[in-house]
C-alpha cells in the first residue's frame, strides 16, 4: 500500500528543519510515545538504528527506525519495523516563502497475520493516522515560533 500526504507549516523550512530533526522534540507531537533508545550506527545519519517505543492505550508498540536518506534539509527518509508491519517514510520539505509544504511518501508492507487485518483495515485508516501525525507536528511547531 502506498500514498502520499501533505501539509503546509506556517514557518520558514530552516525553523521547520531544526524542529522536525531533534530527537529532544519527538516526544512533543508523536502521540503516545514513550521511550526513545538509540540501538547503533551514528545518531541521525543513514543506517542509524532506534528503537520507538507507543503506549497505544492497551497496546504497546514497538519499532526499529533505520534511517535510509539524510539529505537535510530537503529529504529524511527511513524505514520501520514492527511486528507485521515494514513501513517505508521519505519526507520531503518545500520552502514556500516563509512556509514550508511537507510531503510524507509513505508504503506499507505487511507480514503474517497483519496482511489479514490490512485487508479489512481500509488505506484511509493508514492515511488518517498519518495526517494525525502531521498536523500534531504542525501545532507544534507553529506554536514553538522562531
Amino acid at each position: 500500500m502506498r500514498y502520499t500526504e501533505e501539509i503546509i507549516i506556517n514557518l520558514p523550512r530552516e525553523r521547520v528543519i531544526e524542529l522536525f530533526d531533534s530527537f529532544e522534540n519527538l516526544k512533543q507531537w508523536q502521540e503516545g510515545l514513550v521511550e526513545i533508545e538509540h540501538l547503533s550506527g551514528e545518531p541521525g545519519t543513514p543506517g542509524a538504528q532506534t528503537r520507538l517505543l507507543y503506549d497505544m492505550g492497551k497496546r504497546k508498540l514497538e519499532m526499529i527506525e533505520t534511517i535510509t536518506t539524510r539529505n537535510m534539509p530537503d529529504e529524511f527518509s527511513g524505514a520501520y519495523d514492527a511486528k507485521g508491519v515494514y513501513n517505508i517514510v521519505r519526507n520531503t520539505f518545500h520552502p514556500q516563502g516563509e512556509t514550508t509544504r511537507w510531503n510524507m511518501d509513505c508504503e506499507f508492507q505487511f507480514r503474517g497475520f497483519m496482511r489479514i487485518m490490512a485487508f479489512f483495515m481500509r488505506q484511509r485508516t493508514f492515511r488518517k493516522q498519518t495526517r494525525k501525525g502531521m498536523e500534531s507536528f504542525k501545532i507544534f511547531a507553529e506554536g514553538a515560533g522562531s
